[in-house]
């Protein structure tokens, strides 16, 4: 089943675990913890401290991964895949998470481009995922 925010499929946590604010706060992204969770459209997200958390509740759109964290290059293809929160890029304030190095790779070369086709062809391709 694919769902429409990417979660780990023995945890059912979004990002495998990873904190979603850190990507845009620290120089590596960190790890989230159970102590810290909030559940946001159905789905736990974990963060590495409780001023993440409140960050992240504050404005959920605007940390969360883009596309739900469905690799961008693949949406802007037609259509989705996991993605690994290991390969991201954080453009134009926005994180973006890809299934591997070679996707963001790719999205790197024309992020823009890329940006704007998976804009347009995200609502298509998000009509048939479940809720999670």
């Amino acid at each position: 089943m694919v769902t429409l925010i990417v979660t780990d499929p023995l945890t059912g946590i979004a990002m495998a675990g990873m904190d979603p604010v850190s990507y845009f706060t620290e120089p590596a992204p960190m790890s989230g913890v159970s102590d810290y969770e909030y559940i946001w459209q159905n789905v736990p997200w974990h963060f590495a401290t409780a001023a993440n958390r409140d960050i992240f509740v504050s404005a959920p759109e605007i940390y969360a991964p883009q596309f739900g964290g469905h690799d961008v290059t693949g949406v802007s293809r037609g259509f989705v895949a996991d993605s690994d929160p290991y390969f991201y890029a954080v453009f134009k304030q926005r994180l973006y998470l890809f299934y591997s190095a070679a996707n963001r790779e790719a999205f790197l070369l024309s992020p823009d481009a890329t940006g704007r086709t998976a804009e347009e062809k995200w609502p298509e391709l998000s009509k048939n995922l479940s809720i999670n």
